[in-house]
């Protein structure tokens, strides 16, 4: 393992522990780098890791702090929790200690079509992202997402951004605040290309999560159907 993974894994306990409890604020990388004794890239790696895994927000101007989420929160109380409503696919595992990475098959900017245009409330004149990307957790191809977000609620998403928490650049970089969603959930059989993507040995079943994502003021920031393999478990369906 090396440097930087020990320091993530280290600090992951840390805020798992209490030790830097939901809301806080990490102690800054020149005090990271001393108090572990670590060098400057490897604490900037480890941050970027925890990022990625959705644990933490960077805010401009004032520094990292740790999200505080359900599931960040029950994970604390218990590291095999079960996930939280609008946590994200990457701190949903971190809480279990598990390592998430994407592969991006599509990142493009499209006017929505009828049912896209619908659910996020937007004329079919604007644009949307449309994303296409398979979440892999410990080198197992989990799930395979296809998103759509309007450009006017989340601007400026690249795709840097799709490798890590797409969540953890909306709360933590853009400074909104995700709130709830509406999910409908179903059994359905993979296409050819989802079983090559997901590495699926027919026959089986993949479950459908598709979901509108409302931010706190009601604003809906993303339509997604995800289609889930190899026994992913899905606890929470709805909040008001």
């Amino acid at each position: 393992m090396s440097k930087y993974q020990e320091l993530t894994t280290t600090l992951r306990n840390a805020i798992f522990s209490g030790e830097y409890p939901p809301g806080s604020r990490l102690p800054t990388i020149p005090k990271l780098c001393d108090k572990y004794e670590v060098s400057n890239t490897t604490v900037k790696r480890a941050i970027d890791e925890l990022d990625a895994q959705g644990l933490i927000a960077r805010r401009r101007g004032s520094g990292i702090y740790v999200k505080s989420t359900p599931s960040l929160r029950e994970g604390m109380r218990d590291n095999s929790s079960a996930s939280g409503q609008m946590t994200g696919f990457s701190a949903e595992n971190a809480v279990r200690g598990k390592r998430v990475h994407s592969v991006v098959y599509d990142f493009s900017i499209v006017h929505p079509d009828e049912v896209v245009s619908k659910a996020l409330d937007v004329s079919a004149e604007s644009f949307v992202y449309r994303i296409q990307r398979v979440r892999v957790v410990d080198d197992v191809p989990q799930n395979i997402e296809y998103t759509c977000m309007p450009l006017e609620v989340i601007p400026g998403l690249v795709e840097k951004h799709l490798l890590g928490s797409i969540y953890g650049y909306i709360e933590g970089e853009l400074g909104l605040k995700i709130g709830s969603a509406h999910r409908t959930i179903r059994a359905v059989i993979p296409t050819e290309d989802e079983v090559t993507k997901l590495q699926l040995t027919m026959p089986t079943a993949l479950l459908e999560v598709q979901q509108v994502g409302y931010l706190d003021d009601g604003t809906p920031f993303e339509y997604s159907t995800t289609h889930h393999a190899n026994d992913y478990q899905f606890f929470v369906v709805s909040t008001h």
